[in-house]
Order: C-alpha cells, then sequence, then structure tokens
C-alpha cells in the first residue's frame, strides 16, 4: 500500500477552483492556489475546459447541469465563501470541442470566465468569485487577474 508522505488536516479553508483537467497545467494550478493564493487543500473542479462548463455554450449542456449541481453541493455541504475560476492558454477545449481559432479562443475564454462568474453568483450565495488566465512563457505558468 502506497502511504502518502502528506499529513492530514481535517480543516477546511471554504474555498474552491475550478479550472480545466489538462494534466500539463495540473501542478502549476496547484502551486498558483496553494502558494500564490494561500489556499491549501482548495476543493478541486477539474473538467475539460474548466469555467466552460458553466459559460452555458450548447456543447457543454449536459457538463453545465452536472457542474452546476454539484458546484451547489459543494457550497453547501463545505460551505464555501470563495470561488476561483482559471482559464488557460492552448485550451483543447476551445480548440477541439468548440471549434474556434486564432484571437477568438482567448476572446471566448476570457468571455466564458465572466459568464461563469455571473452563473456562479446566480446559482449559489458565494459573492467572492476571483478570475485568472494561466499565459505560458519562457517554460513557465504566469497567472494574470481577470476584471469581472
Amino acid at each position: 500500500m502506497f502511504q502518502s508522505r502528506s499529513t492530514y488536516d481535517s480543516q477546511r479553508i471554504h474555498a474552491a477552483a475550478i479550472y480545466c483537467s489538462d494534466g500539463r497545467m495540473g501542478a502549476h494550478f496547484d502551486d498558483f492556489l496553494s502558494n500564490g493564493l494561500k489556499l491549501p487543500r482548495y476543493d478541486r473542479v477539474a473538467l475539460p475546459g474548466g469555467p466552460a462548463a458553466l459559460a452555458e455554450h450548447p456543447q457543454t449542456r449536459l457538463e453545465h447541469d452536472a457542474v452546476a449541481d454539484e458546484l451547489k453541493f459543494l457550497v453547501e455541504v463545505h460551505r464555501l465563501e470563495r470561488i476561483v475560476l482559471i482559464q488557460h492558454q492552448n485550451c483543447a477545449f476551445y480548440t477541439g470541442r468548440l471549434k474556434l481559432s486564432g484571437v477568438d479562443v482567448e476572446k471566448r475564454q476570457l468571455e466564458d470566465l465572466r459568464r461563469a462568474a455571473d452563473f456562479v453568483r446566480r446559482v449559489t450565495e458565494v459573492q467572492r468569485i476571483e478570475a485568472y488566465f494561466a499565459r505560458q512563457f519562457d517554460g513557465h505558468v504566469g497567472f494574470e487577474v481577470i476584471d469581472l
């Protein structure tokens, strides 16, 4: 049996992050949330396109309903007070599923962050919603604040 070296801490921090499930970005998201935003042990909602599932695209209708239900559950049971939404550069969800290209991709991603934030406010009582865009540069990933 594998035993994690991390000790278990039962305290909740009452925050969740919704981001893309792209495995190339996972360590960067975790580093940013844990160290950049000081949110250790945040609740994770990772799926292709991340916040796009809450932006009410016709192509994500089924995901939208499921993610909305899970988010409401987390807000209620874990008493979430803060939601962090993250999009990332070169997201295959936008080019593969939504069939976007060029400058339309990032433009849509930024619109989706705002639409997802509006949706979260509408269906939960969480008012502290933040949005970020992860951009690659020189072999690293930086996180830009997006005004909502």
